[in-house]
């Protein structure tokens, strides 16, 4: 999410907890609550999420989302000054509202940030019967710490519903020339898959993008010498998915193609 539309969607969440009531201090939920615990987002909310004791929806300024639900004490924390749900239970609210990638992309990042997975789950089970629960279960189910950002979530969602099983991440691989970590891969089929984004270029070249280049393809060359199969993705190979899924199917050797289940329905939620 770039960074000037974070910047205003916390100050929106600055101005509702200014014009709030002085008693009844706003808790932010949902997507509103991933942000202010700092956690990466596919997309910014398009408006504050918070709790409301009664049903009102969205108030007439269209920038909060009032959300009523039961909230017990220790769903809700104080972080930076304000009221926010917990990550628990953040994690639990998002897997019910929001598409499958967003809500993947907070589930893997409040994993990353210290969530209690037992307790979501241990939360999940007490809502059963409500809305979007099946759907959460099943994100709650994908969920990795193990992904470094949104794109790592999104490739691996797209693993996940091309049907292949689901890879271990930031596999540590030693080669002749170094340790090196590649962002997700299978053991057993010596294959490995790396998104490579522009930021990440960005950020390595400082001032020298060359070196960089000549740096990743010294990496490159040290784990194909190892027996590392590599499979690099950008942005641009996400645009025709299904030719993206066929490559991914791909992989898998021959003889366990057959068994893959494509699972599409975790693209359309």
């Amino acid at each position: 999410m770039p960074a000037n539309r974070r910047r205003l969607a916390l100050a929106q969440v600055a101005s509702v907890a200014a014009t709030s009531a002085r008693s009844e201090e706003p808790v932010f939920t949902h997507t509103t609550a991933a942000l202010l615990w700092g956690l990466p987002l596919w997309r910014v909310p398009a408006a504050v999420h918070v709790y409301a004791r009664h049903s009102r929806g969205r108030d007439a300024s269209r920038l909060k989302t009032a959300h009523v639900v039961a909230l017990e004490p220790h769903d809700v924390v104080r972080h930076r000054g304000v009221l926010v749900t917990s990550l628990e239970r953040t994690m639990l609210d998002v897997a019910r509202t929001e598409p499958v990638t967003d809500a993947l992309v907070v589930a893997d990042a409040c994993l990353r940030h210290g969530a209690d997975g037992d307790a979501v789950r241990e939360l999940a089970a007490g809502h059963r019967g409500r809305r979007g629960i099946a759907r959460a279960r099943e994100v709650l189910g994908l969920a990795d710490g193990g992904a470094e950002s949104p794109w790592e979530s999104f490739t691996r969602l797209h693993v996940l519903a091309a049907g292949l099983p689901g890879p271990r991440l930031q596999i540590e691989v030693s080669t002749s020339r170094g340790n090196y970590r590649a962002d997700m891969g299978w053991d057993a089929w010596r294959q490995l898959i790396e998104f490579d984004g522009k930021v990440k270029y960005r950020e390595l070249a400082n001032g020298d993008p060359d070196a960089v280049l000549m740096a990743e393809k010294r990496r490159q060359d040290a784990l194909v010498e190892s027996g590392w199969k590599i499979l690099r993705l950008t942005s641009a190979d996400f645009r025709d998915v299904e030719g993206l899924h066929h490559r991914l199917r791909a992989l898998a050797p021959t003889a366990e193609r057959a068994g893959l289940t494509p699972r599409p329905h975790l693209l359309l939620r």
